[in-house]
C-alpha cells in the first residue's frame, strides 16, 4: 500500500529570544533547510512556529547552531504527537541515548523523528513491541507489534519502523512515515536493537527500549517555568542534559 507524500505539519520551540536580532538570525538560519515553509516567532514569550515537513531534530540542530538552545513544546494538532525516550537497562553511567518524536500528519499516516546516540557503530533496527511493559528492558516487552500485518495490503509489521544507521561517532538517525495513527501505539513500547527479533539480553547496553506516551499538540503546552518546581523550561533542560537526554 503506497504512502502519500509527507504533508507539513506544525512544531513549537521555546527559544530563549532577547531581541529582533535574535529573532532574525534564528528564522535566517531555520530559513535554509529543506522543507521550512513557514517560520513565525513570538519574542515576548521566546517562542518559534514552524510549518513545514522538516524533522525537529534538524530544526533543533539548526537552531542551536545559532548559538542559541532549542525545546521542542509541541507538534501537530492536540492527540496526535506522541514521544519515547530510549534508555539501555544495562548499568551505565548515562543509560538515556534515544529520543523518538511522532505526529500524526494525516488519516493514519505518522512521521517518526528518530535521534540515538552512544552506541556501538553498526545498523540497528527499531520496533514498536506489542506491550509497555519494560520491567525487564527489552525482554518484557513481548513480540513486534503486528496488528493488521495481512491487511489493507501491508506486506509487513506496521510495528517495524526500519533500520537505523549508527556511524562510527556513536549516532544515527532517522526521519520516518508509517501508516498507523499516534493513538494506536502509544502505551506500547519501542526497542532500538541489532536484532528486531531478539532474545535480548538486560546487560546490554546496545539495547534501548522506552514507552510511548502521549505529547503534547502545538498549542497544548505554553509551559515556560514548573509549577511544582519552579524552576524554567531553560533550567529543566540542563538537568536532561547532565541526564543524558537528547
Amino acid at each position: 500500500m503506497a504512502i502519500a507524500p509527507i504533508q507539513p505539519f506544525q512544531t513549537t520551540f521555546a527559544v530563549p529570544l532577547h531581541c529582533d536580532g535574535c529573532v532574525k538570525d534564528v528564522s535566517g538560519a531555520l530559513n535554509k533547510l529543506d522543507g521550512i515553509s513557514k517560520v513565525d516567532a513570538d519574542l515576548k514569550n521566546q517562542l518559534v512556529f514552524i510549518e513545514g515537513t522538516t524533522p525537529p531534530s534538524q530544526i533543533v540542530s539548526a537552531i542551536e547552531a545559532t548559538g542559541r538552545d532549542a525545546i521542542l513544546r509541541g507538534s501537530g494538532k492536540s492527540n496526535s504527537a506522541g514521544v519515547c525516550i530510549l534508555e539501555t537497562h544495562a548499568k551505565v553511567k548515562d543509560p538515556v541515548k534515544g529520543l523518538a518524536r511522532m505526529v500524526e500528519v494525516g488519516s493514519g499516516t505518522t512521521l517518526i523523528d528518530l535521534t540515538i546516540k552512544g552506541l556501538t557503530p553498526g545498523t540497528y533496527h527499531a520496533t514498536v513491541r506489542e506491550r509497555g511493559d519494560i520491567t525487564q528492558g527489552a525482554a518484557s516487552t513481548g513480540g513486534i507489534w503486528e496488528a493488521l500485518k495481512n491487511a489493507a495490503g501491508f506486506k509487513t509489521s506496521r510495528g517495524f519502523f526500519g533500520e537505523i544507521k549508527v556511524g562510527q561517532d556513536g549516532r544515527g538517525s532517522a526521519f520516518l512515515d508509517k501508516p498507523f495513527s499516534v493513538w494506536e501505539i502509544t502505551g506500547r513500547s519501542m526497542v532500538v536493537s541489532r536484532n528486531a527479533d531478539g532474545p535480548f539480553a538486560d546487560d546490554d547496553a546496545d539495547i534501548l527500549v522506552g514507552v510511548i506516551a502521549r505529547s503534547a499538540g502545538v498549542w497544548d503546552n505554553d509551559k515556560t517555568v514548573c509549577s511544582c518546581s519552579g524552576k524554567t523550561v531553560w533550567e529543566e533542560r540542563k538537568e536532561q542534559q547532565n541526564r543524558g537526554m537528547l
